[in-house]
């Protein structure tokens, strides 16, 4: 629990510190966003190959090795001093958490042979996971009252260290008893298909369709289809990529991509909205943000009970429908609204999001043979935190594409060039701007720059309610024949065995998943 709470934490836990990071390092828009979610694309790029070594080497002994790169990192990262080293840190960061992430979820499969103790250990590991994003801005607006920006990656290094002490006594050792040779490179073209992609998408969402972004689109793609061919080529995949065959883990990686793409994107802007709008202190703030926490264990506990009686297809669907329902209620929010009406209609979305994330997990990891529980945990994880920095880019991109078109020409005038681009590039650097103004004028612009920052968290919450609104039609009708309960390997079908395969009688082939597919 220690590392997976962590692991995505570090997601979230600069919400609270953007303001103090704005003002001392002086960041670009671009280098903001960069700064925010390379941690997690990094870990995105990352994840199945850690997961691939944690089955050959051991899944403890990549946790440990994770830990202390994890500390290392976070040291580096709370005394930068420029936004490129922040950036830096924060990239080494993801390497860390991407061998963490893995580790965690797969020792878990090894641990709980019995399926309700699965579905029960599941479940807890998913309200640490996810409720980590949640909780990520509270212990920064905490330590903020506190201490420097610095100390939200300083709060990490104590953990790390109990882990490493307590780790190797009460965490037990597995690995695949037949992992076969690494392939260095299927590592290559997983790096080389992810994080193409990732910046193309990024890359659009900040500047536009360009050709740089249709290069690195492209490439990726490319990159992808190798991959994809080797591994089915492959005696001892990386991935085995037939898993996706199965539409129980076919969709529940989309509703996992979906859920954290959306929630994870929302949370930063409303962090920013509660101290910029609302002009609440980081703790006050931090304290507003507890309900959400509460919502995620809502929706765990739902998802826990019900799951043995209602089929995923209803679950899943119904869970991604309230957290679109609680997008929805967002995107009602006005630079006057009450701040329990913000918190209250997150709060229902953070309902949905406990709900989709423990039945997606419980369905990605149970189809999966328990020798490849590595690799399925990091592709579920890389759902997840691929999901998270997109939604953190490309919602962050479009609410800051709305606030400088609204800005543009709002600026009073008499401005210099500087502070006239500084006040329309982020609603952060209008406040700056703000201070330096005499007070008339300075109300006028902080009233026009909320207003502008307002009206982008609001289309953004539309683009979050929308999504999710097509996932929960799309999981609704991928998942209409699994049956209730976690569904073993051989009934993810919900046929009774997988796809098909075995003799006549049902029976299955020797080799769990991998094998009975690839006869």
């Amino acid at each position: 629990m220690i590392p997976a709470l962590l692991a995505s934490m570090d997601l979230s836990v600069l919400f609270m510190a953007a303001p103090w990071i704005s003002a001392e390092l002086e960041p670009s828009a671009g280098q903001y966003l960069w700064i925010m979610d390379i941690y997690g694309f990094v870990m995105a790029g990352l994840l199945v190959t850690m997961g691939g070594l944690g089955d050959r080497i051991g899944r403890r002994r990549l946790l440990l090795f994770g830990a202390a790169a994890f500390g290392a990192a976070s040291l580096l990262a709370a005394f930068a001093t420029t936004p490129e080293l922040l950036i830096a840190a924060r990239a080494l960061l993801g390497l860390g958490g991407a061998t963490l992430a893995p580790s965690t979820l797969s020792l878990i499969r090894g641990m709980f042979a019995d399926d309700d103790q699965r579905r029960t250990a599941i479940g807890i590991w998913t309200a640490g996971f996810t409720g980590g994003i949640a909780i990520g801005p509270i212990i920064g607006g905490f330590l903020l009252e506190r201490f420097w920006w610095g100390s939200v990656f300083v709060i990490n290094v104590p953990v790390m260290l109990l882990l490493l002490a307590v780790g190797p006594f009460l965490l037990p050792e597995s690995r695949d008893p037949r992992p076969g040779r690494f392939d260095p490179l299927s590592a290559l073209l997983s790096w080389g298909a992810v994080l193409p992609v990732i910046y193309a998408v990024k890359h659009a969402a900040a500047e536009g369709l360009d050709p740089l972004s249709l290069l690195a689109l492209l490439g990726g793609l490319a990159t992808g289809v190798l991959f994809v061919r080797r591994q089915r080529r492959s005696a001892q995949p990386m991935i085995d990529v037939r898993l996706f065959a199965r539409s129980s883990f076919t969709a529940a990686i989309g509703a996992n991509t979906a859920i954290t793409f959306a929630s994870a994107g929302m949370g930063l802007l409303a962090v920013t909205f509660l101290q910029t709008v609302l002009g609440l202190d980081p703790f006050d703030a931090a304290l507003w943000m507890l309900p959400t926490i509460v919502g995620s264990v809502i929706g765990v506990a739902l998802a826990s009970a019900l799951a043995p009686h209602v089929r995923p297809a209803i679950l899943v669907a119904a869970g991604l429908a309230v957290a679109a329902g609680g997008f929805l209620l967002v995107s009602t929010v006005r630079v006057d609204a009450p701040v329990w009406w913000l918190i209250g209609s997150y709060g229902l979305l953070t309902v949905g999001v406990g709900t989709t994330s423990t039945l997606a997990t419980s369905l990605v990891l149970t189809t999966a043979p328990p020798e490849r529980a590595g690799a399925a945990s990091a592709i579920s994880e890389t759902s997840t935190e691929f999901g998270g920095a997109l939604g953190i880019a490309v919602l962050g991109s479009i609410a800051a594409g709305v606030y400088r078109a609204r800005m543009d020409g709002e600026v009073p005038a008499g401005l210099g060039d500087d502070l006239a681009h500084a006040a329309t590039d982020t609603v952060g650097g209008a406040l700056a701007v703000a201070g330096q103004l005499p007070a008339e004028v300075a109300g006028v612009l902080r009233d026009r720059a909320f207003v502008a920052f307002t009206d982008g968290f609001t289309v953004a919450a539309v683009v979050g309610a929308a999504i999710l609104l097509t996932g929960a039609l799309v999981s609704a009708v991928a998942l209409r024949r699994v049956p209730p309960g976690t569904p073993s390997a051989d009934r993810a079908d919900g046929t009774g065995h997988p796809g098909g395969s075995g003799d006549a009688a049902g029976h299955r082939p020797s080799g769990g998943l991998a094998s009975a597919d690839r006869g």
